[in-house]
């Protein structure tokens, strides 16, 4: 195995996050061989020992990354004090300690579609930092029919927080006698988007349902089931026009 930055091998063990490791070796609390480690400094785990604060570093869990759809009512984190249902609850029992998995970015608990677990964090990164630039694709239903002049508007960005949201695709599929089903494909995240720029356009969501990350699509895949995939299958792909394929779901 190559060498890697300490913080690195750290944060893959599960044990803190990086900065936190960073931390942790300008404390002098890392040892390498019995030898202090300072920030900065590289290791082999395969052949040197690592110790933090006098104990060994555990080797980190194999690493895994599943395409989960999210049921409505789920929350997106790894616990909750209320003891609601979360992501992790919907997985293996055998796979909820100590496998590090945590979801990548977010689906509020209303929402639901593609979602990824994963204890990847070189992987994690490449997906929720803006620089990456992955799309998102989503099928919407709202209320009302937007005019065109408002889908213009939702294109081009509206005003959340004082800050003009990045452009949008959007796209009408079709209408129901009270609601709109539109197709939105985004690369900006931020919390609760989709549903605060319906509200401010005045067109509420009925039902939100994420279909896709970059390349990736659920497919035929269940609600509340998952599958592993590959991290390769997640590289950038070029941009791609709108597809085309029928949706069919009724609004809710």
């Amino acid at each position: 195995m190559a060498l890697e930055r300490l913080q690195k091998l750290i944060a893959a063990s599960g044990l803190c996050s990086r900065r936190h490791a960073e931390t942790l070796l300008r404390e002098g609390l890392v040892r390498v061989n019995g030898q202090v480690a300072s920030l900065g400094a590289q290791a082999d785990p395969s052949r040197d020992h690592i110790a933090v604060d006098g104990r060994p570093l555990a080797t980190p869990p194999p690493r895994l990354t599943l395409l989960l759809n999210k049921p409505p009512g789920v929350l997106c984190t790894c616990g909750d004090p209320r003891g609601r249902p979360t992501v992790l609850d919907l997985l293996p029992a055998a796979w909820r300690q100590g496998q590090g998995l945590h979801p990548v970015g977010r689906l509020d608990a209303e929402s639901r579609g593609a979602l990824l677990i994963s204890n990847d964090g070189a992987l994690t990164l490449r997906l929720t930092h803006p620089r990456y630039g992955h799309r998102k694709t989503y099928r919407v239903w709202v209320e009302g029919h937007p005019t065109p002049d408002t889908l213009r508007r939702w294109r081009a960005g509206v005003p959340l927080d004082g800050v003009v949201s990045a452009p949008v695709m959007v796209r009408p599929m079709r209408q129901s006698h009270q609601a709109t089903l539109l197709e939105v494909k985004m690369g900006e995240g931020r919390n609760r988007q989709i549903r605060r720029t319906a509200a401010w356009l005045g067109h509420p969501v009925r039902d939100l349902q994420r279909l896709a990350i970059g390349p990736l699509r659920l497919g035929a895949l269940e609600e509340g089931h998952w599958r592993r995939v590959a991290p390769e299958t997640l590289l950038p792909s070029p941009a791609d026009p709108f597809d085309a394929d029928p949706f069919t779901a009724d609004p809710r």
